[in-house]
């Protein structure tokens, strides 16, 4: 009995010693924080160490590098200020007015150096979500019948990624494509694409933005006006003036080419008529001449 009081006092010793030796822990209550812009946002960070009453915690930002919010017991002044609108309580941070620029991953770490383990971390990702802004809207002025046309809408400000809508004269446009339908509408891209306008198409247009945060913001409407094509007789009589030169031109170059012989097939020409000219000029002898002369030479 004595041998089994001596096997197990060592191993009670140690589950003592284990028991007592738990490692810095780090928690959160809330890993996914979403708030409205120019509210609070509360970071939380709860940790329990095994000695150290007063451990050193740190809270970085993580985006393309990694940047200090809060150390060595103050905040820093980069990443918009956060020494003049946030605070700390234990280890949990509270941003105060947030944009849309303090969205991001965040890291607490908390350090006990009497700990045998001495880190622990938790990470917490804020969104800030912001409500439409009134859109950039691109609507053409003047579009000629039978002309393709595109309108544009833009809100690059709001969180989520807003949607878009179309109006003309006040009246939504349908995004469903239907056969009396002479255009498409991309409510992620925000685009109003017309294949071929014609006189209905005329109208007062405006882009709606909504992202189910706050209210849907619309830009202000802009009239597309759609015209018949017209010819300029002023620019036919130029057209015509400016080919009839273009074409004397060219028969006078051919002409000057041809009188000084540098055109290849002038030169041809006169080689050939050359030819044809020697070829008739040239008569052989009579044959009678020909005996005529022998005798008188005998």
């Amino acid at each position: 009995m004595s041998t089994a009081h001596k096997l197990t006092l060592p191993a009670l010793l140690m589950l003592l010693y284990i028991s007592s030796s738990d490692p810095v822990t780090v928690t959160t209550s809330k890993a996914k924080v979403e708030v409205h812009e120019n509210t609070n946002a509360v970071l939380s960070c709860e940790f329990k160490t095994e000695k150290d009453t007063n451990p050193r915690v740190e809270w970085k930002k993580r985006s393309k590098d990694v940047s200090y919010v809060y150390f060595d017991g103050d905040f820093t002044g980069t990443l918009g200020s956060f020494k003049s609108r946030a605070s700390i309580d234990g280890a949990t941070m509270t941003l105060r007015g947030v944009t849309q620029k303090d969205s991001g991953v965040y890291h607490c770490e908390v350090t006990a150096r009497h700990d045998k383990i001495k880190l622990g971390e938790v990470t917490v990702t804020l969104n800030v979500l912001v409500a439409p802004h009134a859109p950039s809207c691109e609507v053409p002025e003047t579009v000629m019948r039978g002309f393709s046309a595109e309108l544009r809408c833009k809100d690059k400000l709001s969180f989520p990624t807003a949607t878009y809508s179309w109006y003309k004269d006040n009246k939504p446009l349908h995004t469903s494509n239907l056969p009396e339908i002479n255009y498409t509408l991309d409510p992620k891209a925000g685009t109003l694409k017309f294949k071929a306008v014609s006189k209905s198409d005329e109208g007062q247009y405006r882009c709606e933005a909504s992202n189910g945060v706050g209210a849907p913001k619309s830009c202000a409407g802009q009239h597309m006006k759609i015209t018949e094509f017209e010819l300029n007789m002023t620019v036919v009589t130029a057209v015509e003036v400016g080919a009839s030169l273009l074409l004397l031109s060219c028969c006078v170059a051919i002409c000057l080419c041809c009188r000084r012989g540098g055109c290849c097939c002038c030169r041809k020409n006169q080689g050939e008529t050359q030819q044809s000219r020697t070829k008739t000029s040239y008569n052989p002898p009579d044959p009678r001449c020909y005996k005529h002369t022998q005798s008188f030479v005998l």
